[in-house]
């Protein structure tokens, strides 16, 4: 099992200090990941209802700092060797894919190939509306978008055409260092699970019923022709703080998980060692061979 840590470049993780501190107690503790958030806007009192908790609005108030995910992992893999640097989640039919792509390619050479991008639809309306782009087809838009990243990153000159881009022996340079930059659907819906058995290296339902997504992410591979194994899940990590973390651990994997995501165990830079230390030893250690 590999650990990520989610929510990672809010509160006190969004300076410079407090990010250096984030990648490095992760990295230290055995975690292979740090998952930063993002909205480029958050419209004042928005009415769209946050899916991923029960209160329909997101954690803190509407005018908390956020810094941008892509910067931030920059800040981050400059201080760091190993850790995966992961958008958890980049709203990507809200931006320009050609940009997109030469920024996420950029990282991934900077750090020695060590980016994955997470993505999903979006649910803000409000947000989409400020941003003047389309709420309606925004999952179409996601499709097209992905296919338009994975051509400018594998192909050069590329040439593409869909509903939403049209690329005629463009270059984008430079080329990821990996071969390709793993794409990660996040989405608690079955619609995201369909869209990362088609499209996805990786799923992230965020929340529901994740046994039920698995299923549909695996059936949706099979469809069309994919190797449903080669799809790496990452799920909640709530599992991993009961009484009994590595059996709940071992259940987790048993479904087809991959990687855990937690929240920071302490919202203090400087206590922030300590917990993920303490995590490390009694959950990470004994449970990476999963």
């Amino acid at each position: 099992m590999r650990y990520g840590v989610a929510f990672a470049n809010i509160a006190g993780f969004g300076t410079a200090t407090g990010a250096v501190a984030m990648g490095q107690a992760a990295e230290r503790a055995g975690f292979d990941s740090v998952w930063p958030v993002e909205h480029v806007l958050v419209p004042d009192g928005y009415e769209s209802e946050y899916p991923y908790d029960p209160s329909g609005r997101m954690p803190g108030t509407d005018d908390v700092d956020l810094v941008d995910p892509l910067i931030w992992l920059t800040w981050v893999g400059a201080h760091t060797t190993t850790l995966r640097l992961a958008t958890g989640i980049l709203v990507l039919p809200q931006r320009n894919p050609a940009i997109v792509a030469k920024e996420v390619a950029t990282l991934d050479r900077l750090t020695g190939g060590r980016m994955i991008l997470g993505v999903g639809a979006g649910w803000l309306a409000e947000e989409f509306a400020a941003l003047d782009v389309p709420f309606e087809g925004r999952g179409r838009r996601l499709d097209a978008y992905i296919e338009a990243l994975r051509t400018l990153w594998t192909q050069s000159p590329a040439t593409l055409k869909n509903d939403f881009v049209d690329y005629d022996a463009v270059h984008s340079r430079p080329a990821p260092a990996q071969t390709t930059v793993p794409i990660v659907i996040g989405g608690h819906s079955e619609a995201a699970a369909r869209r990362a058995g088609r499209l996805g290296d990786g799923f992230f339902p965020g929340t529901g019923d994740v046994p039920t997504l698995v299923r549909v992410m695996r059936q949706a591979a099979e469809d069309a022709g994919r190797d449903p194994d080669a799809i790496e899940v990452t799920a909640s990590g709530a599992a991993a703080f009961g009484s009994d973390p590595v059996a709940a651990v071992q259940e987790q994997a048993s479904l087809g998980v991959h990687r855990l995501i937690i929240p920071p165990l302490a919202f203090d830079p400087d206590a922030l060692g300590d917990a993920f230390g303490t995590f490390g030893e009694n959950v990470i250690a004994k449970t990476s061979d999963l």
